[in-house]
């Protein structure tokens, strides 16, 4: 008997040991995960997050909830206190052939986290639950319109910015490709926008931020939108939807300027065609909200191959717009092309940053040769002639004008798709003299890879956050990486806080005018420079 009491009671005791709360001994390093301590109010019920380092942090918050193809509605109330403290599903998305390769897999580190079409989902993250009226800043995912999502690599954690600028840092997942913009409109008006939920998602988180960030410390009347490739698409998309005005006061384009949408009698096809496809027609169409998403998916996708060959049969394949999934130019939703025929004006006031990397996927060139850099000056020569023929001569002049200290290893890898879209899109956005703009272009190059991932596309990211370390694997946490990362998050938290990039830790950036045309270069030594490629970019374009 006494030896059955002292088992129990050794057992009692290791039990305890194991229950008891562990001590934290990483320096400088803090955790609280307390309900008690994190819980904040949103219109639809209470939510407990964490606060990690200082920073209260909420994972996987519904802004809306809606059926496959129905347009999102605020979500279902709940009772008790939600724990979110884990990411939400991202939309269900096709294989990125990215995904294999093992240099852009270890810069990124991608984890999309799980699928789901319940995906209207938001991330926060905010110095203190306090009333304080803080910047917010809303960060949209890339990956065109059809794959990526608000936690898909670490550049994008908002610990860090929100930390440093004192600013709310919020992301957020929505509907893509097939699920966000195939345009059954043909089939009645309960499909009326079916060709552009993924925008009515995004808008729907905006209003979801707009009526609830006020619980976590942000200020409604101050939110910047920002994204990256697709992200910074989306973004420019926004600042012509009046659906979406007065949902944010500024705007940052990074990499994503080129926003052409889908001819509306072409989106339809695509539709009609995805629904011939799966076996369905105006009788049973309804049946397509029960279709597994991989027949849907594939279906979809045979279908956009058809209508773009009918396109380009037609003389009209590049004005279509069909290169994946799109947004529809539908009169409504999208009254036209972002930044054409005035369509911008609907937010004039709006002050916007908008820029590109300075290889963006040209870089790719170096990424995917792992002997790129082992050529000789007559190995870049010879591609060059390949590429320019008889104006090889004439662009190797005109690219040492524009960067005279830069390697000619690097002549085959400028971009000339992404910066002469943002240019144009700065063009027309000060000649509006509406809200101010900005022009930059990254030009760092890493030393991660052995220099192979130079300043491609995505490459500001861990910048922009003030995430150099914890994206480590891309940017090599060097000293010139660290202190590139203090200017450019300085940049958009002045921004985000008064409208203008300018202030604390940021070289002198003048605005960009149809005149001056100036271009921030961010780089080892950041500089300011006026059109200063413009031989080049008329060279390569064709322009006299």
């Amino acid at each position: 008997m006494r030896r059955t009491k002292y088992f129990i009671f050794l057992f009692l005791g290791l039990l305890g040991s194991v229950a008891a709360p562990a001590q934290n001994c990483i320096p400088g390093y803090t955790i609280c995960s307390s309900t008690a301590k994190t819980t904040a109010q949103t219109l639809y019920g209470r939510v407990a997050g964490y606060i990690e380092n200082g920073i209260y942090t909420y994972k996987g918050i519904p802004y809306a909830e809606a059926a496959r193809y129905e347009e999102p509605h605020a979500p279902k109330a709940w009772q008790g206190i939600r724990s979110s403290r884990s990411y939400g599903p991202c939309c269900p998305q096709e294989f990125r052939s990215t995904w294999l390769m093992d240099n852009a897999a270890y810069s990124s580190r991608w984890d999309d986290g799980y699928p789901g079409e319940d995906c209207q989902r938001v991330n926060i993250w905010t110095p203190g639950l306090d009333g304080k009226k803080r910047p917010v800043m809303v960060w949209i995912h890339g990956g065109g319109f059809s794959t990526g999502s608000g936690q898909e690599q670490p550049a994008y954690d908002g610990n860090s910015l929100a930390k440093k600028g004192d600013v709310v840092v919020v992301s957020l997942n929505h509907r893509l490709n097939v699920l966000g913009f195939l345009n059954l409109s043909s089939f009645g008006p309960r499909y009326q926008h079916s060709a552009n939920l993924g925008i009515l998602d995004i808008i729907e988180a905006l209003k979801w931020v707009k009526n609830n960030i006020a619980n976590f410390g942000g200020d409604p009347d101050n939110i910047t939108i920002f994204g990256q490739s697709g992200g910074g698409r989306k973004v420019s998309t926004l600042c012509c939807t009046p659906r979406a005005q007065g949902l944010f006061e500024k705007a940052i384009v990074q990499s994503g300027s080129g926003a052409t949408f889908m001819m509306d009698k072409y989106s339809k096809q695509i539709g009609d065609l995805t629904v011939k496809y799966l076996g369905l027609d105006a009788s049973t169409v309804d049946s397509i909200k029960t279709v597994p998403y991989d027949r849907l998916l594939a279906a979809g996708n045979k279908a956009c191959a058809e209508v773009k060959k009918l396109a380009d049969a037609a003389g009209e394949g590049s004005l279509a717009s069909i290169w994946g999934w799109m947004p529809t130019k539908d009169g409504d939703i999208l009254p036209e092309d972002a930044f054409a025929n005035g369509s911008e004006k609907v937010t004039a006031d709006v002050p916007m940053i908008v820029g590109t990397t300075l290889n963006e996927f040209a870089g790719f060139a170096a990424l995917m040769n792992p002997n790129y850099f082992q050529q000789s000056q007559s190995d870049i020569d010879a591609t060059l002639k390949k590429m320019y023929g008889e104006k090889a001569e004439e662009y190797k002049q005109a690219f040492h004008e524009a960067y005279p200290q830069a390697s000619y290893l690097l002549m085959p890898l400028i971009d000339f798709k992404y910066r002469p879209q943002a240019l144009a899109q700065a063009e027309t956005k000060a000649a509006d003299k509406g809200g101010k703009v900005w022009n930059y272009l990254f030009a760092y190059q890493s030393t991660a890879l052995d220099g192979a991932l130079t300043a491609t596309h995505c490459a500001e990211i861990p910048y922009v956050f003030h995430n150099v370390a914890r994206a480590a694997s891309a940017t090599d946490m060097t000293p010139e990486a660290v202190k590139l990362g203090e200017i450019l998050s300085s940049a958009w938290i002045n921004f985000a806080r008064t409208d203008n990039p300018n202030g604390a830790d940021v070289p002198e950036w003048p605005e960009y005018t149809t005149k001056k045309k100036a271009t921030m270069i961010f780089d080892t030594n950041c500089q300011v420079k006026y059109d200063f490629d413009a031989h080049l970019r008329n060279v390569v374009l064709g322009k006299k």
